[in-house]
């Protein structure tokens, strides 16, 4: 087994296709849980994005041309290493994003199954037959885009860099990946050195720690096509504008503030599990979270009971050193804007009944009942451990609460009778339905992505959305003799 992170090759460095000093100032890995510095990476400027990119550009049609088997290997190989380095990677999840175990479990898992997914496109047909009214042949096919541009996030730092990395790699691009400086070991050395140790020829994949003008100089340089973003909803849309003007395609994955609608007659405590799963996991630092909890008057008091007291039972504190359910945030900054949230809730009218305190960047599982839907709290995106509750008495109210919302990445619906609840999603826009589940789920196999402010309707998964995300459509036509016109 390569132990992939415990050389210091990579400290202090960015990747190229070798780790070499960056231009811009060493950025600190901290450890949300205790403030302590674990290490430096190598802070990135617009000159090194230029030289990677140039890179790109250089290693990028010989590696189109390649034949597909070999693009497959690279990207097999690369899942075989997310599997036998697991525990490595887990144990820098956890400490550097403030995850526990059991996350940090699922992104070594999606990463490998990202892989061995992406390595299937590699053998996908060119394209297809098409008929002609000329006696000709006539067909398109797919054709790489050249250079791809990724910018990911803080709270899932491997899935959202590799879910856009793997399938641009294995349709014959180059990548430029910018991690998040928060989570710039999890979400970009590793991915770096499993392609290294991959085989992954140099200047294909590099990884460019650093803050937003990072990003702008990707979204800017004209040999980058595309650009696969996850991130907020601001920064997006700046993304969006910049990437429209330099007439590129902007993938964007942006946030959610999904509705989990509790039907009557449900099983209550069952209910309130897949409630605080939907809201509290990975301290609801998740764009799929269950941000509003949209439950029938009949059973919302009890719902909001048990919610409460599955809040209260939970473990809160540093995932890497005890056995708990929720760590910290991944900032002050992060911590500050969910309790001015919940206090300007409680302020709107919201009662708290459980959590809404804090110690350090632990932030208690918070409950808030009786919540007006223009609360803050209910009506933002809070990416933080609350569960707003309102009530609803007929599906029509439901319906129009849950559509009064700018968002449309995710929703789930509780009920005992399916299909009723598949009905009432077909009334409600969104993404991504689950019934009978809450709202955080995704998979390497399906096309991810949602409406209105959760993104511009790009996809990123499965086999029609990554071609459509990383290649272009070209038509060809041959005919056995030159052409004859009247001219």
């Amino acid at each position: 087994m390569t132990e992939l992170l415990s050389t210091p090759v990579w400290e202090s460095a960015v990747y190229d296709g070798s780790w070499v000093p960056g231009h811009g100032t060493d950025l600190p890995v901290i450890e949300p849980a205790t403030g302590k510095q674990l290490s430096t990476v190598g802070g990135a400027t617009p000159q090194d994005v230029d030289f990677a990119v140039a890179k790109a550009v250089s290693a990028q049609k010989d590696w189109a041309a390649r034949p597909y088997t070999e693009r497959a290997a690279i990207l097999r190989k690369a899942g075989q290493l997310f599997e036998e380095n697991a525990e490595e990677i887990q144990q820098w999840v956890i400490r550097e994003s403030g995850g526990i175990g059991a996350k940090a479990g699922l992104e070594t898992h999606v990463a490998s199954e990202e892989c061995y997914n992406a390595s299937a496109l590699a053998a996908h047909p060119h394209g297809e037959m098409l008929r002609s009214e000329q006696q000709r042949m006539s067909f398109s096919r797919r054709i790489p885009v050249g250079v791809v541009g990724v910018i990911a996030p803080f709270n899932f730092p491997i899935i959202l860099s590799i879910r856009a990395v793997a399938p641009a790699l294995a349709l014959g691009n180059a990548v430029v990946l910018k991690p998040d400086p928060r989570t710039a070991v999890c979400g970009g050395v590793v991915l770096a050195r499993i392609f290294e140790e991959a085989g992954l020829p140099p200047g294909l994949l590099s990884v460019l720690p650093g803050g937003a003008e990072i990003g702008e100089a990707l979204v800017v340089h004209p040999r980058v096509r595309v650009i696969a973003f996850t991130g907020s909803t601001g920064a997006g849309r700046a993304i969006g504008e910049l990437a429209g003007r330099h007439l590129k395609r902007a993938h964007l994955e942006l946030g959610g503030n999904n509705a989990l609608v509790i039907l009557e007659g449900v099983d209550v405590e069952k209910a309130a599990s897949i409630g605080a799963f939907g809201s509290f996991m990975h301290q609801g630092q998740i764009c799929m979270t269950s941000g509003r909890h949209i439950v029938h008057e009949s059973v919302a008091a009890d719902y909001a009971e048990a919610l409460a007291e599955h809040a209260d039972k939970l473990p809160v504190g540093d995932p890497f050193t005890e056995q708990v359910a929720l760590g910290p945030l991944i900032d002050e900054k992060q911590r500050d804007r969910v309790h001015s949230l919940v206090t300007a809730s409680i302020d709107a009218g919201a009662r708290l009944a459980a959590g809404g305190t804090y110690e350090d960047l632990f932030y208690r599982p918070t409950v808030l009942t009786d919540v007006p839907t223009s609360a803050p709290a209910f009506a933002d995106e809070v990416f933080g451990p609350v569960a707003p509750i309102t009530t609803f008495s007929t599906l029509d109210q439901a319906i129009a609460i849950a559509n009064d919302c700018d968002y449309g990445l995710s929703l789930g619906i509780l009920s005992n009778d399916a299909m009723r609840a598949l009905e009432l999603a077909e009334r409600i826009p969104t993404g991504l339905v689950h019934i009978n589940d809450q709202t955080v789920a995704d998979e390497a196999v399906i096309p991810f992505g949602g409406t209105g402010f959760s993104g511009n309707g790009g996809r990123v998964g499965g086999l029609g959305a990554n071609l459509e995300a990383f290649t272009e459509t070209q038509w060809v036509t041959a005919q056995s003799a030159l052409a004859t016109y009247p001219f």
